[in-house]
């Protein structure tokens, strides 16, 4: 669980006014992907983005270490009609961070947005997004609503949604500032990018590793090094987010939520306990019991799922903090 509605006083130690970014001109929009199984959902967000009333000014598509995969991409958008995309490999370490990095470096554009390659956006995507860019605005994200190959499960909390990528009960049901942007659906300015030295290699996926957390890292950085400066998130920012069968099952749950404790304990070594903890703490102590009181009512009116949702309330809980402080000890030993 990556983000949280932040208080002016959090939002930085100066005021929006210590802040004047200019409204950006133009955006540029990358793509990551890593696998020749999500290809048929790689074109359609290829696709999406380019049939948008205000479309990129490019798109950046980043091949992660998968050569049949890059040469799939090139023969498939080398077409002259496809002359707004660029197709490249990863040229850092193998990972999301490292590719977003790649796309980084050969992005032009004065927002860089990251979209994941098994997302669709919605018409107007791009147009609602730069809007929102103010003076101490660093970045604008907004929601991935899940879409299941059937239908969701029912004992998955959507307080865990976050477990597969996408919005959860507990974000701002209007645009607000937050700690950090979901990473399907991500943008930030180029000069916040730069300043910071993009993303931390050392934290996020690799292939279908299920770990995280480098767009939280990059987030806390971010405002940390520009005080004053914050992040908006808008819930009808949409993203469709294409789900894969096996993350409705329970050990893909169990297994996500034990790498997020493990990862959040690699973000609080960076950036500190109090930032990198402080959105899962709302979440742990207000978001989760008010979904418990809730399960426990539906088990009492004996409803389909009820008695599921509650296990992975807690248990979700527990597996994600014992991740975090084996996290922590590992840490330490190698200190």
């Amino acid at each position: 669980m990556q983000t949280d509605v932040q208080s002016d006083v959090q939002i930085g130690a100066r005021s929006d006014a210590a802040l004047a970014w200019p409204a950006p001109g133009s955006l540029s929009v990358v793509v990551c992907a890593y696998t020749d199984l999500r290809w048929s959902e790689l074109t359609a967000c290829i696709a999406s983005l380019r049939a948008q009333d205000r479309v990129p000014d490019e798109i950046i598509l980043v091949i992660d270490h998968n050569d049949h995969l890059l040469e799939r991409a090139r023969d498939a958008f080398s077409d002259v009609a496809f002359s707004d995309v660029l197709v490249a490999p990863n040229a850092k370490t193998r990972g999301l961070s490292g590719a977003r990095n790649t796309g980084t470096e050969l992005a032009n554009g004065d927002v860089i947005a990251f979209v994941d390659d098994d997302a669709v956006v919605a018409p107007g995507w791009p147009r609602r997004l730069l809007s929102h860019y103010g003076p101490a605005v660093a970045g604008v994200g907004g929601a991935a609503h899940a879409v299941w190959p059937a239908d969701a499960p029912r004992w998955l909390p959507p307080e865990f949604y976050w477990v597969v990528g996408c919005s959860w009960t507990g974000l701002p049901t209007s645009v607000a500032p937050v700690r950090n942007l979901i990473g399907a659906n991500m943008s930030l300015r180029r000069v916040a990018l730069e300043g910071v030295g993009a993303f931390n290699a050392a934290v996020g996926r690799v292939g279908t590793k299920p770990v995280g957390c480098e767009e939280t890292e990059l987030c806390i950085r971010v405002r940390q090094r520009f005080p004053g400066a914050h992040f908006l998130y808008d819930p009808d920012l949409v993203v469709d987010h294409y789900l894969t069968t096996d993350r409705s099952r329970p050990r893909y749950f169990v297994h996500r939520c034990w790498s997020e404790g493990r990862s959040k304990a690699l973000v609080t070594a960076t950036v500190g306990t109090d930032a990198g903890l402080e959105a899962e703490r709302r979440h742990a102590f207000s978001i989760i019991p008010t979904a418990l009181a809730g399960a426990a009512r539906d088990i009492t009116r004996r409803q389909r799922g009820a008695w599921g949702r509650a296990l992975a309330l807690t248990g979700g809980l527990a597996v994600t903090s014992a991740g975090f402080a084996f996290g922590r000890a590992s840490a330490l030993r190698r200190a």
